[in-house]
Formats: structure tokens, sequence, C-alpha cells
């Protein structure tokens, strides 16, 4: 009789893992455990502690150290062979044979089965609440979940190594970098990885990571976020984050670059996205970073040293001679006095450029 029900019970539980495998599928979310080295690659845990032996809410185990592809989220049996193992440990419930503790490792709020996954899964099969568990924790920088997606439960993994990249939780603990997509946060490091390089370069001395994090924070990041806030692009995308709108401010800042020479620096390649977004385009925006583009080519046309240099941030040092002109730099502010709709008067400030720059100046002295 024993033998009928182990067998039966197991077959059920492995149709039932096959619906929540098609349900899944169907709605193109996933149903697999995490794999524990993949979250321990992203998060990198700062120590271990033994916690010794724990009463762990089932609910909490969300995912497997080796067995991962043995079972599904649910921790149902997606695999024939494991067949042996789990009818054992379900005929031990059925026979009131006490099972000895499993082996957890916890992280955040979260456990990953290091030994025991048959028990974990026929537990839950039987309604268990909750299972005896020896627990290891490993710390880490963020809260992790077990209510949380599978995604979401990766990147906050990611989110913990960027922490370990930059310390901003330490130097910035008020900041909300929080995109919603995986790989992001290696993107924005790949950014403060080269503004750390600009850092060192103008500082005259290697800059750590942790300096370039902080800095690029209050001189590029926030200054985007602030003009994305007051003009309301945030508002138009209530799914998504700040660093959201980061992202694509810097990958719009790219295409302005690309189209006109220069770098237009964090605020005005935030400005000019938002009207971007608010007017599908900003033709006056975009012809004011163009002009300064020009104004810094025809400068160097002319043989004339630039007095300040674009930065990765769109700060500005000085140049080896401070003493040419900048050619063309009161053109943006000429533009600026031309109504959005007045075409003529945007005509009229390039040409006047076009016939002063020349006489405006001339090539920069040395320095004798």
């Amino acid at each position: 009789m024993v033998e009928e029900m182990v067998r039966s019970d197991f077959d059920r539980a492995r149709q039932k893992a096959f619906v929540h495998d098609l349900v899944a599928a169907l709605a193109r979310r996933p149903n697999d455990l995490i794999p524990y080295h993949e979250l321990r690659r992203r998060v990198s845990p700062e120590g271990e502690s033994y916690r010794g032996l724990q009463v762990v809410p089932i609910d909490q185990i969300v995912g497997s150290m080796d067995r991962f592809g043995d079972f599904d989220r649910a921790f149902l049996p997606r695999q024939r062979h494991t067949a042996g193992r789990w009818q054992n440990v379900d005929r031990a419930y059925y026979n009131d044979v006490t099972l000895p503790p499993i082996q957890l490792y916890k992280v955040g709020d979260v456990y990953f089965v290091k030994d025991g996954n048959h028990r974990v899964s026929v537990a839950r099969e039987k309604g268990v609440d909750f299972i005896d568990a020896e627990v290891i924790e490993g710390h880490v920088r963020v809260p992790l979940y077990a209510s949380m997606r599978p995604a979401e439960l990766l990147l906050q993994a990611e989110y913990a190594e960027f922490l370990r990249h930059t310390n901003l939780d330490r130097t910035r603990p008020d900041h909300d970098i929080r995109p919603t997509a995986l790989g992001r946060y290696d993107e924005i490091w790949q950014q403060i990885v080269g503004h750390q390089r600009w850092l060192s370069e103008i500082w005259d001395r290697p800059a750590t990571a942790e300096e370039a994090a902080a800095d690029w924070y209050d001189f590029i990041y926030c200054p985007i976020v602030t003009v994305a806030t007051e003009r309301g692009i945030l508002d138009r995308f209530p799914d998504r984050t700040e660093a959201d709108v980061y992202l694509w401010v810097m990958h719009h800042r790219e295409e302005l670059e690309q189209r006109y020479g220069y770098n237009p620096g964090p605020v005005d390649s935030a400005t000019d996205y938002a009207d971007s977004v608010r007017s599908q385009g900003a033709p006056l925006a975009r012809l004011r970073i163009g002009l300064r583009g020009i104004a810094r080519r025809a400068a160097r046309a002319l043989g004339g040293a630039i007095p300040l240099d674009a930065t990765p941030d769109g700060r500005t040092r000085p140049a080896p001679s401070l003493t040419a002109p900048r050619v063309g730099a009161d053109v943006p502010a000429a533009v600026d006095h031309c109504a959005p709709d007045d075409q003529d008067c945007v005509e009229r400030a390039i040409a006047s450029a076009a016939v002063l720059a020349p006489s405006e100046g001339t090539a920069a002295a040395g320095p004798g």
C-alpha cells in the first residue's frame, strides 16, 4: 500500500511540474530554481557565519547549490531519475521516520539548498510550512526577499556587485540608482571606469574607484536626474526609474556627440532629451548644441587652442594656453534670444557668427 502511494505521489508531483512549466512558458515567465552560483557570482558575500540549527519557512527556499535543474521553482521534481530518492523521503513520511535536518545557505532573507533538495521537495508537496535546517549565512550589502521574482533577485545581486565596486552605499548613502533591467549596472560601472581614467589624468595621480564613483554621482548622475525630474521625464514613464532615464540620456548624449562632434555634457544632453520627449524633436535645442560644436571645430581650424576643453562630464579644465579666442562662443547666447519658431532669427545668428568668427581673434600665442 505504501509503495503504491509513494509512486503515485511522485507521478502526481511530476505532472504538476509539467503543468507549471507549460503555464510558465505560455506566460513567458521563468519557473526555475535560482542557481546559487549565479547569485553568488554577482553578490560576492563579504563573510559568512554559522547560524546553527534553525526552523526555516519553506517558502523562503528559492534555489539550490547543485540540483537546480532537477526541480522547478516550487521544488516539484522535473526529472525521472529523481524518483528513487524522492520516493525514499516520501516513504519516510508515511512510516513516521524522523529525517535529519537539511543544510541551507542563507543570503539576505532567502535560502539555497546545500543538502536536502528531495526533502524540501517532498515537504512542500506534503504542505509542510517549516523545516529544520543547519544554516550558514553569507553577509551581503543589499536586501533579498523570497517574494522577489528570480529576475529581481539577480538584479539585486548585480546591485550588490555594483556597491562592492563603488562603495556608494557608504560614500553616498542617499543614492537611488536602481535600473529595472539586468546588465544595466555593468553599463553604469563601465561609465564610472571611464570617468576614473579621466580623473586620474586631470588629477595627475591614480583616482580610486570609490573617488571616481562619488565624483561621477555628484557631477554626472545627479545633474541628469535633476533635469529629468524638473522636466517631467520621470512622470511620463512611471514604470521606469531615475537610473533608467539616466541611461537613456547617456545614450542620447552619445548620439549628439556623434552628430555635432563634441561632448555636450550631462545637463545639455538631459535638457535636449527632455525636449525631444516632450515635443518629438527639439530642433532649437539641438541647434544650440550643434553651434557649440561648430565653434569648437572652427577654433581648431583657425589654429587656436580651445581655452576650455570638454570633459567626460561636461565640466571644463584649463588647456595649456588660455590666450586663444572662443570663436563662436556667443552664438548660442544669440540664438537664445530667438523665439522657438523664428527660423529667420536663428539663421541671422548663424550668419553673424560666420562673418565675425575670422576677425575675432588669431592663433594662440606661445608660452614666450
